[in-house]
C-alpha cells in the first residue's frame, strides 16, 4: 500500500473537517460574541479552578475519650474602668482543684481612659529616676530584717507586719474590721489611701492563657483580693463597696484550646457595658471537642463553643447576692466533631473544564449563527425593498 493513500484514509477519520480561507465570512457580530464568550469561558475556567483547589470537608460525629488532657483557655479582655492592681483571675473546677489570683502565664497591662497603653516618655523617664535617687537620699532605707507591730492582730506564723497588706491581712484572718488605714503608720508611709482613690482613674487589659482539668469548671475575673476561708471563696472589697466598681469590658478574644488561623469565635470583639452599679456579668458555655484532620496528614486539635449570657445588678441596693464582675462558666460536650479535608477528583475537575468550554463554545455557535442569518435575511428584505 502506497503511503499517500494510507495518509489519505486516515484522513478520512477526521470528524473536524475544516473549510478554506476563501469561504469563511469574519463578522463584527461574530467577533463581539467571541470576545464575550472568551471572557465567560475564562471566569467559569478560575472559579472551577478554585473549588478545585480548596479542599472538601467532611464532618463526623463521635464519642470524645480524651479526658485526660489538660485545656488551654485564651484569654484577651479590656477593662477600661477599672485599675489593674483591683482585678485579679481565679479558677476552678468540679474535681476541686483551684488556682487563686493566676499570674503565671496572664499578663496584665495599664491603659488609660482612652484605652491606650501607659508608657513613660523617656524625659519622664529619666525625671523619675532622679526624683526616685533623691528619695532615696533624704529617706531613710527600711531596714530589711525589722519586725513591725500588727496592732493586736498577730497570729500563729505571723507576728510582723511590715506592709499595709500585711495588716490588711491579719485583720482579715482575726474577722476585725479596719479602721482608718492612715492609722496604721506602715500604711501612711506607703500612702495606701491615695492608691486607693486611682482605682477607676485608669483602664486595664488582661491576656494570656489558663491551663484547666479537662472538665467541667469556671473562671472569672473580678475586682478584690481573692482567697479561700472554710471552703468558701470570698473577694476582699475592703474598703469600697461592690458599687464603686465599673465592670464594663471588652472581649478582644477568648478561645478554648488552640487557636487555628481563620477561625473566629463567637464572642472575639462583644462588648459589655455597665450602664448602672455593679454588674455581674455571666457566661455560660458549651464547649464541643474538634479535631480537624488537614489533607496534608497533620491533626489539629481544638474546640468549639456555644454561648449563653446574662447580667445582673448586685449589690445592697439592689438585694442580688453576688460580685461585679466576668464569670465565665464551661462544661464540656461528650461528642467530638471531627472535620476531614479531602482533596477533589482531578478528573472530575477536568470534566467540568471541557463541559464549560465545550458548553459556551456550543451556544456562542448558535447565537452567533442565529445574529448572523437574522443580518443577512434583513439585509436581502432592504435589497429588495420589502423592509418597510
Amino acid at each position: 500500500m502506497q503511503p499517500n493513500s494510507l495518509l489519505e484514509k486516515i484522513r478520512q477519520f477526521d470528524a473536524y473537517p475544516k473549510t478554506l480561507e476563501d469561504f469563511r465570512v469574519k463578522t463584527f457580530s461574530g467577533a463581539t460574541i467571541t470576545v464575550i464568550s472568551a471572557i465567560i469561558m475564562a471566569t467559569l475556567f478560575l472559579s472551577e479552578l478554585n473549588y478545585y483547589l480548596t479542599p472538601e470537608m467532611t464532618e463526623e460525629l463521635f464519642v470524645d475519650v480524651s479526658r485526660g488532657e489538660k485545656l488551654r483557655i485564651n484569654i484577651d479582655v479590656v477593662f477600661p474602668r477599672i485599675s489593674c492592681s483591683y482585678l485579679s483571675i481565679d479558677a476552678m473546677d468540679v474535681s476541686g482543684a483551684q488556682q487563686i489570683n493566676v499570674e503565671h502565664n496572664i499578663y496584665k497591662r495599664r491603659l488609660d481612659l482612652q484605652g491606650k497603653p501607659i508608657e513613660k516618655p523617656e524625659k519622664e523617664k529619666k525625671l523619675g529616676a532622679a526624683s526616685e535617687e533623691f528619695t532615696k537620699a533624704i529617706k531613710p532605707t527600711l531596714d530589711p530584717n525589722r519586725c513591725e507591730s500588727c496592732y493586736g492582730a498577730e497570729y500563729k506564723n505571723m507576728n510582723c507586719c511590715n506592709t499595709c497588706d500585711d495588716i490588711r491581712e491579719a485583720y482579715r484572718r482575726k474577722g476585725w474590721a479596719l479602721p482608718d488605714l492612715d492609722t496604721f503608720e506602715q500604711c501612711k508611709r506607703e500612702n495606701y489611701n491615695e492608691k486607693l482613690k486611682v482605682h477607676d482613674k485608669e483602664g486595664c487589659q488582661i491576656f494570656g492563657y489558663l491551663e484547666v482539668n479537662r472538665v467541667a469548671g469556671n473562671f472569672h475575673i473580678a475586682p478584690g483580693k481573692s482567697f479561700s476561708q472554710h471552703h468558701v471563696h470570698i473577694h476582699d472589697l475592703q474598703p469600697f463597696s461592690s458599687s464603686q466598681f465599673n465592670l464594663t469590658h471588652r472581649i478582644r478574644h477568648l478561645s478554648f484550646g488552640r487557636n487555628i488561623p481563620g477561625k473566629t469565635n463567637l464572642l472575639d470583639g462583644t462588648e459589655q457595658v455597665a450602664e448602672e452599679g455593679a454588674i455581674m456579668f455571666q457566661y455560660y458555655i458549651k464547649v464541643v471537642p474538634t479535631v480537624y484532620a488537614r489533607a496534608d496528614g497533620h491533626t489539629l486539635h481544638t474546640n468549639q463553643f456555644a454561648v449563653t449570657r446574662h447580667q445582673k445588678p448586685v449589690g445592697s441596693f439592689t438585694g442580688e447576692q453576688g460580685l461585679p464582675g466576668m464569670f465565665v462558666t464551661y462544661e464540656l460536650a461528650p461528642m467530638m466533631v471531627k472535620y476531614s479535608e479531602k482533596q477533589k477528583s482531578f478528573f472530575h475537575f477536568l470534566t467540568s473544564v471541557c463541559a464549560i468550554i465545550g458548553g459556551v463554545f456550543t451556544v456562542a455557535s448558535l447565537i452567533d449563527s442565529v445574529v448572523y442569518h437574522s443580518s443577512r435575511a434583513i439585509q436581502k428584505k432592504i435589497e429588495l425593498g420589502k423592509l418597510n
